[in-house]
């Protein structure tokens, strides 16, 4: 089977996930935070294969980033609604938007703006130490070990001196 490209798509997401792998699932989500809600409209939105799309709404439900609600009974038709765990998400895409737009924009600059409402600016995702609010970038930032690290692996040597000091 032959894989759509979205490298000219004229949104960043798109773009990136082309990149990344499977793509389908963030451009579900996108959609629903650009206010889709029923199956026919992502297939439209979306131009994406019924079955395709009923695995991926299927998962995205089953991980608990959308929730069913029927809006209609005879047949049943669900809208499909972003749950607090998927209205979570945002943050990602907005960040992935934001390296698309950096990388990936051509030379017209980025496909689609974000309007911050609060401030009425437009403007971009930005990731920053929520205890200090100051930029996280690889140079300034480091992993480490957390409290749910499973601690038999985090006795072998490689897995130490990956998190060493």
């Amino acid at each position: 089977m032959r894989r759509t490209s979205f490298a000219q798509w004229p949104c960043s997401i798109a773009r990136t996930m082309d990149l990344l792998g499977d793509w389908w699932t963030p451009l579900v989500l996108r959609e629903a935070f650009y206010g889709i809600r029923r199956f026919d409209a992502f297939q439209e939105a979306l131009g994406i294969a019924r079955n395709t799309l009923t695995d991926r709404l299927r998962r995205l439900v089953k991980e608990g980033l959308l929730e069913k609600q029927p809006y209609q009974t005879d047949p049943v038709r669900y809208d499909y609604v972003l749950s607090a765990k998927g209205r979570d998400f945002y943050g990602v895409l907005l960040v992935m938007n934001r390296w698309g737009d950096r990388w990936l924009a051509g030379e017209a600059g980025p496909p689609v703006a974000m309007h911050h409402e609060t401030c009425g600016q437009e403007s971009h995702a930005e990731v920053v130490c929520a205890a200090c609010g100051e930029p996280m970038t690889s140079e300034n930032t480091r992993p480490r070990l957390g409290p749910g690290y499973p601690p038999h692996l985090a006795q072998r040597p490689d897995v130490q001196e990956r998190f060493a000091d």
